[in-house]
């Protein structure tokens, strides 16, 4: 058991792989935050707590000065009754006040983990849970706190569950997953920001007095803000030092705080968002919090990436495509985008499946009356005048091509322009006696509904039933606005953005559910929701819209610190790119975009017989490697937002073969000659590089490190080395 209790010390210590975490029961039932790091054999209390007098901290307990909440270090710290941080949770009780006293009750240790209640989270069988029961009396609140110890990783999940036990309603108006009080504050704050189009850059600094938050008020875990934040030594890099992580297994909006309090100790927040948040609990009502994903290294950012995607691979991705290779696509998007025939999208599979494709995708446009943007979501039936033989007879013809068939849906979108919103205006998410504003035409289901759900539900079951699909592109291309729901009562409109995500979970859970066999791919105008919620649905991602090669580098690389390759869709499109205008090579488009789950995204009718000879060889060279991109162990050697190289590389598990990328952005005058040091390799083993049948030591080419050729010349440059060890 990984979870052990000394019951004499009222002591709780969790032990993953190599990482203790350890809690106790201080005073009269507050729950305390002891140690958070590398594993200990055993916790004796050599830098335990002190408690001293702290002027202006209050006392929590009549006639000890020297015990305040202010400067405790607390497991799910509280509102109201001497500390003045931001607390975990906040409820107003019966009388409109919000101070809370929460104290433990009892535990509980067992094998294993369950789920939670309508929301998506992790799993597995190498697992222990503690549940530690906390009551607040006066308000009969019952808060479990639920920790789970992944024995086989740094890995600890936290959530909470509330649940009211007296006779009046409460309102809940934070309720954060996870709380964690650090010692002190001598930091970095590694965060994913970004933009569409530029998503998940890497933005580092040091925490400050104060409070520094990373949060989504969009309805969507967004593509500005991405539901993860790290806390790093300033002296960890990508090999060594100490890093926490805390991701969010959640989609809708979020926040999360990094407040450093005036003893220089630090507080990390993680939850729903609290604000426009107050969820109505009821007597005997339980109200559930998504879950945080706690991950420690010691090793630096790489061995933290790694964890996160070996872990999220197992512990997280669900169904037949979890450890199934995926196939190499051709969307149409880019080709035609909504200007396409049948015709045209089978001249397009033909040339598609003779270079080595595996699966046609139609993109948007093969519905109601959808030539734009501007009308037929919501009407999920076939346009006739572009597919007059039907989408069944159109996915025959590409499966006797020996290609596979997908299709593009935006199941949570109405367009004021359809019959569905004709017949009922109420269905959109609104707010009586508002204007509803409209982003790419289009305003977004009240998924808080059941009937709207259903209705959804049953018209895309309908086309998955009697179309031939393997693949499901899943897309939502706008945030929330005016959120409200015709069908709930007043007091409860504060609910509908969460509702309206559990919704989404809900409908996700019945189509993917219903159809096993169909590859998901999730999307929000590119990476706008690449968060760990999709991937418990759908187990790939749409990385972004952005097909750039050269933005893609860092788009890529940023994606990469925590979710695994195999779960990003990365496209070779037309140069001059359609999103920036920039030209580049074929060359350096095919190894960016074969460094996640190969696909194309242009018209393969206009490529030149060099250019189909360059993307046939590109298929047959990923086809060969595909294995090891998307189910290998990722290194990041050189960064792009560091300079003007990246670089990364692939290491099967047991590091008998391995694939180098290097990329360059600008040329460079009177270059250094330079080299890379490779990394992940078994330094006893013999390695050849199968271009030139040269052959290395594992330990000189991490040591000594791979010369970079001096032919490449002129902007944005690419090579790739395939490495074997030596039989």
């Amino acid at each position: 058991m990984s979870i052990g209790y000394d019951e004499t010390r009222r002591i709780f210590h969790l032990r993953g792989k190599d990482v203790s975490y350890v809690l106790g029961v201080v005073h009269d039932g507050y729950l305390a935050h002891l140690y958070y790091g590398k594993k200990l054999r055993e916790y004796r209390g050599s830098n335990d707590l002190t408690f001293i007098k702290r002027d202006f901290s209050p006392s929590a307990e009549i006639g000890d000065e020297t015990f305040s909440l202010d400067s405790l270090p607390q497991e799910y710290p509280q509102y109201g009754n001497t500390d003045f941080r931001k607390p975990a949770y906040q409820v107003k009780g019966p009388d409109g006040t919000t101070v809370s006293d929460l104290r433990y009750e009892s535990h509980r240790i067992y094998s294993g983990k369950g789920t939670l209640d309508g929301l998506p989270a992790t799993h597995g069988s190498d697992v222990d849970t503690l549940e530690i029961t906390m009551v607040d009396e006066a308000l009969k609140l019952q808060v479990v706190l639920q920790y789970a110890v992944f024995t086989e990783y740094n890995i600890i999940t936290r959530s909470a569950r509330f649940i009211n036990n007296g006779d009046n309603t409460l309102q809940i108006l934070k309720a954060a997953s996870a709380s964690v009080d650090f010692k002190d504050s001598e930091y970095d704050l590694l965060t994913l920001p970004g933009a569409w189009g530029n998503e998940r850059q890497i933005e580092r600094g040091p925490i400050r007095r104060g409070i520094q938050s990373v949060e989504s008020l969009r309805g969507a875990s967004s593509h500005q803000q991405n539901p993860f934040i790290a806390l790093l030594r300033k002296t960890t890099t990508e090999e060594q030092g100490d890093v926490y992580g805390f991701h969010f297994v959640y989609s809708g909006n979020f926040e999360a705080t990094v407040e450093v309090d005036q003893f220089a100790t630090t507080r990390v927040n993680f939850g729903i968002h609290s604000f426009n948040f107050n969820w109505q609990l009821k007597q005997g009502e339980t109200f559930q919090t998504p879950e945080v994903v706690m991950v420690y290294s010691d090793k630096g950012l790489g061995d933290m990436s790694r964890q996160l995607h070996h872990f999220y691979q197992n512990h997280l991705l669900r169904g037949a495509y979890r450890n199934k290779e995926r196939p190499i696509l051709v969307n149409n998007w880019e080709a035609t985008y909504f200007d396409f025939t049948e015709k045209k999208i089978l001249d397009i599979a033909k040339i598609g499946s003779k270079l080595g494709m595996e699966l046609l995708v139609l993109d948007d446009g093969w519905f109601g009356k959808r030539n734009s943007d501007k009308s037929s979501l919501g009407d999920w039936f076939l346009n006739k005048e572009k597919l007059p033989h039907g989408l069944t007879k159109l996915a025959e013809k590409i499966n006797k091509l020996d290609m596979a068939f997908g299709l593009w849906f935006e199941p949570e979108m109405i367009s004021a322009d359809s019959d569905l919103y004709r017949a009922h205006p109420d269905w959109c998410l609104h707010v009586p006696e508002r204007r509803r504003s409209e982003s790419r035409n289009q305003l977004v289901l009240d998924f808080s509904r059941e009937d709207v759900r259903l209705a959804i539900v049953n018209q895309m079951t309908t086309i998955l039933k009697e179309v031939p699909i393997k693949y499901v592109k899943w897309d939502m291309n706008r945030h929330l606005t005016e959120i409200g729901s015709a069908h709930f009562p007043k007091e409860q409109q504060q609910e509908i953005a969460h509702r309206h995500i559990l919704g989404v979970y809900d409908v996700m859970n019945r189509i993917t559910t219903e159809f096993p066999d169909i590859l998901f791919e999730s999307c929000s105008g590119g990476g706008g929701r690449f968060d760990p919620g999709m991937l418990y649905y759908m187990p790939q991602t749409w990385t972004s819209d952005n097909t750039d090669a050269i933005s893609r580098l860092k788009i890529q690389y940023g994606t990469s610190l925590v979710y695994p390759i195999v779960t990003m869709g990365a496209h070779v499109s037309v140069a001059p790119n359609h999103q920036v205008k920039r030209h580049t090579s074929l060359e350096i488009r095919g190894n960016v975009a074969m460094s996640g789950n190969l696909g194309y995204e242009l018209d393969l009718t206009k490529l030149t017989d060099t250019e189909k000879e360059t993307i046939k060889q590109q298929i047959q060279t990923y086809k060969e490697i595909r294995p090891l991109i998307q189910f290998g162990d990722f290194y990041r050697l050189k960064s792009p937002f560091e300079g003007n190289e990246t670089a990364w590389m692939f290491v099967d598990k047991t590091k008998t073969e391995a694939v180098v990328f290097y990329f360059q952005v600008l040329a460079v005058p009177a270059k250094p000659l330079q080299a890379i040091k490779l990394t992940g390799l078994n330094k006893d083993a013999e390695y050849k590089i199968n271009a030139t049948k040269q052959v290395f030591g594992g330990d000189e080419l991490m040591y000594s490190g791979l010369k970079i050729p001096t032919k490449l010349k002129g902007d944005f440059q690419t090579f790739q080395w395939h490495l074997t060890a030596k039989m």
